[in-house]
């Protein structure tokens, strides 16, 4: 079937576009960058027989920390047909440039790296919307580290949103990797509910982010 254009506002466009912008973020982000879907500008979707949907976006994200610095994205994604336990395919390519988070990653991580202590904190934001300017990196690589659980955790039928960190503690550990083990809250906005998930993440500043280890927990497990 012939692909049909979408409102912007379309609910299914916008499920869409909030697991691109998380897949972004997976891709490149870091804790010196954060991407934030800026505006949807035109949403395609197609049947494919025995396959799955297919969506065609095009769509302007911007830097969290410099909203002024925006870039174009064109993204393909593919649902696939009944199987919740396979991920969305996800393709973009992106027009015009990121900003560079070379010197910001290196300081964070030299400052974690230095601390005699491993850090621990909770509640980022807090309940004024508040973060402390220290822990913005922190949140970033949550952030980071929440799109690839977006991702791997999208349908049609959800929009996933990361609304707080509730505690992160990092891990000791004798290479050069920085661990962190998240406990982030999830807004999943079709449904309203939210959602505690554990993640373990490591970061360097050369070989990016990984999601070593994630879970969804029992609503309780937060408080």
């Amino acid at each position: 079937a012939a692909a049909m254009e979408l409102p912007p506002s379309h609910g299914l466009a916008s499920r869409a576009a909030a697991l691109v912008t998380g897949y972004l973020c997976y891709r490149r982000g870091s804790p010196g960058r954060g991407l934030a879907l800026r505006t949807l500008r035109r949403a395609r979707r197609q049947d494919i027989d025995d396959v799955g949907h297919k969506y065609y976006l095009e769509l302007v994200l911007e830097d969290v920390l410099d909203k002024d610095r925006t870039v174009n994205c064109t993204a393909e994604v593919l649902y696939h047909l009944g199987n919740k336990n396979i991920a969305p395919d996800v393709q973009f390519t992106l027009e015009g440039e990121l900003k560079n988070t070379d010197e910001a990653d290196n300081i964070f991580y030299n400052r974690i790296k230095s601390l005699e202590k491993e850090l621990v904190a909770e509640n980022i934001p807090d309940s004024h919307g508040n973060v402390p300017p220290e822990m913005e990196p922190i949140r970033l690589l949550a952030w980071v580290a929440s799109g690839y659980v977006i991702w791997q955790n999208s349908t049609e039928n959800t929009k996933f949103q990361l609304a707080q960190i509730k505690h992160v503690k990092q891990a000791k550990r004798s290479d050069e990797y920085l661990e962190f083990d998240y406990m982030i809250l999830l807004h999943e906005m079709v449904s309203q509910e939210i959602i505690p998930w554990q993640m373990t993440v490591l970061w360097h500043p050369q070989h990016g982010v990984q999601v070593t280890q994630d879970s969804r927990q029992p609503k309780h497990a937060s408080e």
